[in-house]
């Protein structure tokens, strides 16, 4: 190993751990505890050093970001096996959704309400978020019915999306988050009411 390929290893190594550390102190303390000064702090490097890595905090929780998006997009292709299609592909995909945005909120955020410089539906949308959107259509497609599936798609990320921010909000009863997801795949999957 050159020496420029260890240096590139290490800076590698280094980017992980920020974004690493960056996540677990959002999740533990909110997004208001994380700070360049407290990540270096934590990860025992310097304030340049954090800065050498990303211009600020917008840019550390866009990485956080991206790697809940690739996370999440793991998760509903272990979800929905192979092969699998219709109600039950569908209703698996849903779970692991909500299952995914409760078990990480402040990914969640970073993912949908703090990443303001990430594009969505656009030539330079980031490849995690794209495949994000392919392991969604790649379920939802299939039961569009007449429904153009990226446009179907998009419309039940929404309603997940939707059934996600009001559940957290207190909008929605949490104990009734398992008839409303029935409710919406049905939907979905066209099943009578």
């Amino acid at each position: 190993m050159t020496v420029h390929q260890r240096k590139e290893r290490e800076r590698s190594e280094r980017h992980r751990l920020i974004v690493s550390v960056a996540r677990q102190l959002a999740e533990t303390e909110g997004w208001d505890a994380v700070t360049v000064r407290r990540l270096a702090e934590r990860i025992e490097y310097s304030q340049p050093v954090l800065y050498s890595h990303f211009r600020g905090k917008d840019e550390i929780v866009g990485a956080v970001a991206l790697d809940g998006f690739a996370e999440l997009t793991a998760a509903i292709r272990s979800a929905v096996t192979t092969g699998a299609a219709g109600r039950a592909a569908v209703a698996a995909l849903a779970r692991t959704y909500l299952a995914f945005a409760e078990r990480h909120p402040a990914v969640y955020d970073a993912m949908f309400s703090l990443s303001s410089g990430l594009p969505f539906a656009d030539e330079a949308t980031p490849a995690p978020l794209r495949e994000a959107f392919t392991a969604l259509l790649d379920t939802l497609g299939g039961v569009a019915g007449g429904v153009a599936p990226g446009l179907f798609t998009e419309v039940c990320w929404a309603a997940l999306h939707g059934l996600v921010t009001l559940t957290r909000a207190g909008r929605l009863p949490p104990e009734q988050t398992s008839e409303r997801l029935e409710v919406l795949v049905n939907w979905m999957v066209g099943e009578e009411r």
